[in-house]
């Protein structure tokens, strides 16, 4: 389990306190940073899976980009959001490379 997942549960059950205690004081903004940080969780807990089996895809890796991957998949460990950017980016100019076609 990646430091990820555990944050993520940390943030969603934190989120859920939060927007419970929101709603019993009565207090919009309270319960709306707890629906936040709990949607945050569940992105920390999906992204974490995410690295939990690409961990598994490194290993049936051929012996020649084994270090390559795993060197990627620690930058991806160190800064989500970087990683998380990158990906979105290459995937709308795939998305408009298809398109032209």
């Amino acid at each position: 389990m990646t430091d990820q997942r555990i944050e993520g549960v940390a943030n969603e059950m934190e989120g859920k306190v939060q927007a419970a205690s929101g709603r019993f004081a009565g207090d919009t903004k309270m319960q709306i940073e707890g629906r936040l940080r709990q949607a945050k969780g569940q992105a920390q807990q999906a992204y974490g899976r995410v690295i939990d089996g690409l961990d598994g895809l490194v290993e049936k890796a051929p012996e020649q980009y084994r270090a390559h991957a795993r060197t990627g998949l620690d930058f991806a460990r160190r800064k989500p959001l970087l990683t998380t950017g990158i990906v979105a980016g290459l995937a709308i100019l795939l998305a408009g490379a298809g398109r032209r076609r």
